[in-house]
């Protein structure tokens, strides 16, 4: 049997290098990937699950229990509207660990790194239409970080049995909650995301945020599994009931609405952009904001790294800046938000940060830090508040870790990237427009994180501007995913949202997470909406992720119980 599937296992490699070598054909010629690489990633992991495939068929039996669980973890996740599986996705995964009480943990994990695995390549396969081997490791790190909590999970179980599911919801909710926090940060697959396809089914969320997803997903799937089937259908309905009996009863919240414009340009970002001059860019930004602004509108935005590279004392003065500045200026009472590529050249004497770079000019070296940027224009104004974008995304606008790991530096410059990275801030800000209102400048990444989004409202935000760049992924679920994420930002703070995008889908998402007026993939266009300005505080804005705080407190406790009883047992 070994002997055949290793056979078998030829075809699948041969795919795979074709597909490589594709997809380096196409890069050549500056053209795109699509979906090819969930094809390569697939293609790769069949022909290695089939080098290996068990001859035990207790083991073949772990492997499909494992895979099926990768398959409906990935059927149930954005943008497929089979949101429902997820309340079953982990039955067999879980089924497959009871079989394996007595079995190591090290044959715990290959089982659920392969489940991982499966639901990372067919969830987020378009990271690598990026660049190609940050989106290897976001796959292939990520499903060995998800491994991580199961296997603790299977260790911990033996000491206290009577604890078992307790103690999984609170390792892979504490999992969830480090994993929005740490340098190698990926929100993407936080299990409680995938109801931004139905927001109607998760109106609580501006009392729990996210993490109240995960914990209904898991606790659902642990009564299945012990086949207390009246339980489990109580704990889908009683949720989902609220929900919705709070979303049809919702209404929006805040003060009088203004007139806003967004604006998509569509510069394809890998190639396109580069071969169309400044002025030309701002050309088509200007024609398409003339397009639909009018003397009521309060506000237009522009997306993320709209303009640049742009010394930050010279906003306002250089060329492009000065014609944004003066473009506001013809329409008073606008303000026009967009993103800017900054850099910032330090002074002789002026404290460094672990961000500087190195330039070697004509008189000697010079430090200089980069910026993924938000500024305001407003009409009269040469004030210009900048905002640094602070949720980086790892490998291509930081290097995690870089004080420990700087040996590797060579191969990131290969790769085109820096051990610098990009500098940040501390805390959010909201940029103050026309009459006071304030408008929280969130820049691509950073509207997939919850927690850290409430830091805007906090700042006195009354609704949100995400301005982003979706055109790295192609025509993929990527950015489909991303503007459904927008939706669970939307309701866990009661915010409005306009949402500027590159090239992918802007549109307008209301406090009830409703996605309005969507454009299409790949259209040059402009949208017109009404926002409403609100200065109401949710529960979650005031308290943020209490299910993630008292869950890494209780995997602490769990954790120290286990180990304080294996050191017993040793004895």
């Amino acid at each position: 049997m070994q002997k055949k599937s290793k056979l078998l296992s030829i075809p699948f490699f041969l795919l795979a290098a074709f597909l490589a070598y594709r997809m380096y054909d196409l890069a050549q010629a500056r053209l795109l990937w699509g979906h090819l690489p969930l094809y390569f990633f697939s293609a790769m992991w069949t022909g290695m699950v089939l080098v290996f495939f068990p001859k035990d068929p207790t083991r073949l039996r772990w492997l499909g229990l494992s895979t099926l669980t990768g398959i409906l973890l990935a059927l149930g996740f954005p943008p497929l509207p089979f949101t429902f599986l997820l309340f079953v996705a982990w039955v067999p995964l879980l089924w497959m660990q009871e079989e394996m009480k007595a079995e190591s943990n090290r044959h715990v994990f290959k089982f659920a790194y392969n489940a991982f695995l499966v639901w990372n390549i067919l969830s987020t396969y378009w990271v690598t239409n990026a660049a190609f081997i940050a989106g290897f490791m976001a796959i292939t790190v990520n499903s060995l970080l998800m491994a991580i909590p199961f296997v603790l999970f299977h260790w911990t179980r033996k000491f206290m049995p009577r604890l078992s599911y307790l103690i999984l919801v609170a390792f892979w909710l504490s999992f969830e909650y480090i994993h929005l926090r740490w340098e190698l940060t990926w929100p993407w697959l936080t299990l409680g995301n995938a109801f931004s396809e139905y927001p109607s089914w998760v109106q609580w969320y501006s009392y729990t945020g996210v993490f109240g997803g995960t914990l209904w997903i898991l606790w659902v799937n642990i009564q299945l599994l012990q086949k207390k089937f009246a339980w489990a259908g109580i704990l889908m309905a009683l949720p989902l009931i609220a929900s919705l009996i709070l979303y049809h009863t919702y209404t929006e919240q805040g003060g009088d609405p203004i007139e806003v414009v967004v604006v998509q340009p569509n510069f394809e970002p890998h190639y396109e952009i580069e071969d169309i001059p400044d002025r030309e860019q701002l050309s088509r930004f200007l024609r398409l904001a003339d397009s639909l602004v009018t003397p009521d509108t309060r506000y237009v935005f522009f997306p993320e790294t709209s303009f640049g590279s742009i010394r930050d004392q010279e906003i306002g003065k250089e060329f492009i800046t000065s014609r944004l500045q003066a473009w506001v200026d013809q329409h008073p009472g606008l303000a026009l938000v967009t993103g800017l590529t900054v850099y910032h050249i330090f002074n002789p004497g002026e404290a460094h940060t672990v961000n500087v770079r190195e330039y070697q000019g004509r008189d000697g070296v010079i430090y200089y830090e980069s910026y993924n940027a938000a500024t305001q224009f407003v009409a009269g104004s040469t004030n210009y508040p900048l905002y640094k974008k602070s949720k980086l995304v790892p490998g291509a606008e930081s290097y995690p870790y870089s004080r420990f790991l700087s040996f590797l530096k060579p191969i990131v410059d290969q790769f085109g990237g820096s051990v610098a990275g990009l500098g940040t801030q501390a805390e959010r800000t909201s940029l103050q427009g026309p009459n006071g209102m304030k408008v929280a400048p969130i820049i691509c990444y950073e509207s997939a994180f919850g927690e850290y989004h409430t830091g805007y409202i906090r700042a006195g935000a009354q609704f949100d501007a995400i301005i982003t760049n979706d055109g790295w992924w192609d025509h993929t679920a990527g950015h489909r995913q991303h503007l459904r994420f927008a939706s669970l930002r939307a309701i866990e703070t009661r915010r409005d949202i306009a949402r500027s995008a590159n090239t992918g889908i802007s549109a307008f998402i209301n406090q009830r997470g409703d996605i309005l007026q969507p454009t299409q993939y790949g259209e040059t266009t402009a949208i017109r909406g009404m926002i409403r300005p609100n200065d109401q505080l949710t529960f979650y804005v005031k308290w943020g992720d209490m299910i993630g705080r008292v869950s890494l407190l209780l995997t602490l406790l769990l954790l120290l119980n286990g180990i304080v009883r294996r050191v017993k047992g040793s004895f």
